[in-house]
């Protein structure tokens, strides 16, 4: 069998697994959508406005998935619910090939804060992210993506990551973070975990 088909196939089941949550009886459910509500440029509209604070820094996590074969076996429908250019197929080439996707990205990719400030997380993409974060960056929860993009030992922290956590943005979505300590911090995507952010607070 092809290496990359391989992949796929346990891709599938695993990317389908982290958009969803699980109910108590068992029955698979969408995880809903954050409450803080964007307009097509990526800003908080109405209330939700109000909620962001004026020092928040904002990280744009984007992608560029093709709803039609992104939603299509062995995916499942709703893997990609917004319009993009790169195909399954192109993705996985340019994963094998270079370990990383560039449009699969947060923006921007490094930053500074002050304590008391929060990252404000915005999906833009089609997919469904993580702003996790990390003592150090590692895979995440999609053992063929680790694979292709060779980072094959899990950051302790995607591995805890529960169905339905708020760490998981679907798209339209908005996670924030509150800064609290000083030091180096680091985020990444524990789906893509090429997506990464590091960050010095002060």
């Amino acid at each position: 069998m092809n290496r990359r088909v391989a992949l796929i196939i346990p891709f599938a089941a695993l990317l389908v697994a982290c958009g969803r949550s699980t109910a108590t009886d068992g029955a698979v459910t969408p995880v809903s959508p954050s409450a803080v509500v964007v307009d097509s440029s990526g800003v908080p509209t109405g209330a939700a406005h109000a909620m962001q604070g004026r020092l928040d820094v904002v990280v744009n996590m984007q992608d560029a998935c093709d709803p039609e074969t992104f939603n299509a076996p062995p995916l499942e429908p709703g893997t990609c619910v917004r319009a993009g250019g790169v195909t399954f197929s192109q993705f996985i080439a340019e994963l094998t090939r270079l370990g990383f996707i560039g449009p699969w990205r947060f923006s921007p990719s490094t930053s500074n804060v002050e304590v008391g400030q929060a990252f404000v997380a915005i999906n833009h993409g089609g997919e469904v992210h993580t702003f996790t974060e990390v003592a150090e960056f590692g895979g995440g929860r999609v053992p063929p993506l680790n694979e292709l993009a060779g980072v094959p030992n899990v950051a302790p922290e995607c591995a805890a990551l529960e169905p339905g956590d708020d760490d998981f943005v679907p798209a339209g979505g908005t996670f924030r973070e509150a800064i609290d300590r000083t030091g180096d911090l680091k985020f990444q995507c524990c789906i893509h975990p090429w997506m990464r952010l590091e960050a010095s607070s002060r």
